[in-house]
């Protein structure tokens, strides 16, 4: 699997969020970092297919998603956990992530084992028969991260997905991403920790643009030593931003 964007640019009527943006994503967990607004969630929403490209092109396991037809023709390999995900209440935690099952096309004999698998995985199989509506909103969370990755999808695309979970959970969220084996992942998150944790690569974002391309490593080489109580990996991404933009 492999996701190519090209000169990709997207926006909102007359306004652009992403400007000119090139990239080659490969196997392995990219974060995604960046203040709000600078094009992160808008990012996901086209890789997800939700919406199409503006301007330039991307390209899916080989495939340019031009148009409907081929977005559908790629959606069964992607998993997307948005920030904010809909259900309905009344749905129980195995129907919900079976509804996801169904929606990536995979064979009705393989949805029990599937989605036993990935509610192993977030630790909610003593939960799977609860209502939707019944969760907390860490376990709500942790149902969604099941929805993503139900049947191994290709490409996993996670906006914020730690936001409301404690600390033994998103322990336990960085397990889980750590296991995708050869899934292309691509983490939006505030959190520079789970970063520097479980991240092969760093996209930091800013004004629809990449500011910085490339591993942790050469990430945490930019960071200055005159931010003290941060992290070098924090003060590296502080540096990148501009002047009063650099709370984290």
């Amino acid at each position: 699997m492999s996701v190519v964007l090209d000169a990709l640019s997207q926006g909102y009527e007359t306004s652009t969020v992403i400007d000119n943006l090139s990239a080659a994503l490969q196997p392995g967990i990219t974060a995604l970092l960046g203040p709000n607004g600078a094009g992160k969630t808008t990012l996901l929403r086209t890789l997800a297919t939700v919406m199409p490209p503006r301007n330039g092109r991307i390209y899916i396991d080989g495939i340019q998603v031009s148009g409907e037809k081929s977005a559908r023709f790629v959606r069964n390999r992607i998993g997307y956990l948005p920030q904010e995900f809909g259900f309905d209440p009344k749905m129980t935690v195995t129907d919900f992530v079976t509804y996801a099952a169904w929606m990536r096309g995979l064979p009705a004999k393989r949805w029990r084992r599937s989605v036993g698998e990935a509610l192993e995985m977030v630790d909610l199989t003593d939960r799977r028969r609860s209502k939707m509506g019944s969760l907390s909103g860490g376990m709500r969370r942790r149902a969604g991260i099941a929805w993503a990755v139900v049947g191994q999808p290709r490409l996993v695309l996670l906006d914020e997905p730690t936001v409301g979970l404690d600390p033994r959970q998103r322990l336990q969220f960085r397990k889980i991403i750590s296991g995708l084996g050869e899934t292309v992942v691509v983490l939006s998150t505030h959190l520079i920790d789970d970063v520097g944790a479980v991240c092969d690569r760093v996209i930091v974002m800013h004004g629809g643009a990449a500011r910085f391309d490339g591993t942790v490593a050469e990430l945490e080489l930019l960071g200055r030593d005159d931010l003290p109580g941060h992290s070098r990996l924090e003060r590296a991404y502080m540096h990148l931003l501009p002047e009063g933009e650099q709370q984290l």
